[in-house]
């Protein structure tokens, strides 16, 4: 998401949690994201919808603070993620996106 090239700073995310019947520790329950993109995926402050576009909280968009908020996360609104698996086996599972990001959209 964040375009960071250093893959040891990645950390995969589930799609589904692990507490979910269906939120197996499997490659298309998941995303690779960093630290800061991950924890605001889990907490919902940001929802990736099933075309891979970005939304934040309405929120967290009109919040003002320094620049790790602007920069780390209101700056990606609106935007695609850069790099998807092109194997279909490899893909995020669409039905796991559309669950996760109705969640998202009611919290």
């Amino acid at each position: 998401m964040c375009r960071l090239r250093h893959v040891e700073l990645l950390e995969a995310a589930h799609i589904l949690p692990d507490t979910h019947p269906r939120g197996a520790a499997i490659v298309p329950n998941g995303l690779a994201l960093c630290e800061l993109h991950h924890a605001a995926f889990d907490a919902n402050i940001l929802g990736i919808r099933p075309d891979y576009t970005v939304e934040l909280r309405l929120d967290v968009l009109e919040e003002i603070d320094g620049p790790m908020l602007k920069h780390g996360l209101q700056e990606f609104q609106g935007q695609r993620l850069r790099v998807v698996p092109s194997a279909a086996h490899l893909k995020p599972n669409r039905e796991f996106q559309e669950e996760r990001y109705a969640v998202f959209k009611t919290a």
